[in-house]
């Protein structure tokens, strides 16, 4: 992900008028259970296959086993190959996976992450380490260990016979191949999230399926994390994101999915599903005003390790997107 101008309150005002005409429902007083043992241990699962470099033997590997714990859970998996121009305008192989759950809902619910790893620490203090593989286990692996605990809850719940939301689960490839800052050449646009502009182009063309909204999960085991209301979360899906936070305010993480005056656009997956697909998608991200980056101190470095991931912050998030997604 990359980060953007901030915007003020009153330009953002005038950006949403579309919002309006989104669905919003109330929270229910029930709590859906989430186990955040069980997302840590899907993370720990990712991360133990080493950095999840596009094109590298543990990149094909964790994609694997990602394919069979859908299956495990009675979605209908794909792999979708595509290839994208790079930031060094070569050709660039990429690897979605998709799956598809059937709950009794017609319209199903869009729920991404990025499983790739960044080839690069380009954020370390010193030069010669910059070209190391980030391990990634917030920046990327934690999203994904976050819905596919989601999706276990699901399939309990549907065994049992309740009702449950149609799902579309989508682990994009490529979203942390953007331009690296040791990079000298001609610069170019896009060269972030190639995965979601990939399928977002596919889906408008090819798909069957009707994503009635979106909810990208990006850094979100982070122990200090914060999630502020994203700028283009706010212009394409005001309404979802704001029956996200009303849940997560009343399920009691407030501290959380923090209130926002000042908003920062930032160039994520949700962005090309916005844009692309038009498909309304929120993007519950770690953002930090306090770093230079917007992020973490050890975003894009050597440290974006499991110490760096802490359950009751994926409890936090995990709660409250299942919380959301049931809600009658």
């Amino acid at each position: 992900m990359f980060r953007g101008i901030q915007y003020s309150i009153y330009a953002l005002l005038l950006l949403c008028v579309s919002c309006a005409k989104q669905q919003q429902s109330s929270t229910p007083d029930v709590r859906c259970d989430f186990s955040a043992d069980s997302a840590y241990a899907y993370i720990a699962q990712q991360v133990a296959f080493g950095a999840r470099v596009p094109g590298s033997e543990e990149h094909v590997a964790c994609g694997d086993w990602l394919v069979k714990k859908l299956a495990t859970m009675g979605a209908q998996v794909q792999n979708q190959y595509g290839t994208m121009i790079n930031y060094a305008g070569e050709s660039q192989s990429l690897r979605n996976i998709v799956a598809y759950f059937e709950g009794t809902t017609q319209n199903a619910i869009l729920l991404c992450a990025h499983w790739d790893s960044r080839p690069w620490s380009d954020e370390e203090e010193h030069y010669d380490d910059r070209f190391a593989p980030v391990l990634g286990a917030n920046d990327g692996a934690s999203g994904v260990g976050v819905i596919l605990e989601i999706l276990r809850q699901l399939s309990i719940l549907k065994a049992r016979g309740e009702m449950v939301p149609s799902v579309q689960i989508v682990f994009f490839d490529c979203e942390d191949m953007g331009t690296p800052s040791h990079y000298t050449g001609l610069e170019r646009p896009h060269t972030w999230c190639l995965g979601s502009q990939y399928w977002a182009q596919q889906y408008i063309q090819h798909s069957p399926i009707k994503l009635q909204y979106g909810i990208l999960l990006d850094m979100v085991g982070d122990p200090s994390a914060t999630f502020p209301r994203e700028y283009f979360s706010m212009q394409y899906a005001n309404g979802y994101l704001e029956q996200l936070w009303r849940s997560a305010n009343r399920l009691g993480y407030g501290r959380y999915f923090v209130p926002s005056t000042t908003y920062y656009p930032i160039t994520d997956d949700h962005y090309y599903v916005n844009t692309i697909a038009r498909i309304p998608c929120v993007d519950i991200i770690d953002y930090k005003t306090n770093t230079e980056t917007g992020f973490a101190e050890w975003w894009h470095t050597q440290q974006d390790d499991m110490r760096n991931i802490n359950h009751q912050t994926l409890q936090a998030v995990g709660e409250t997107v299942l919380t959301t997604i049931c809600s009658k």
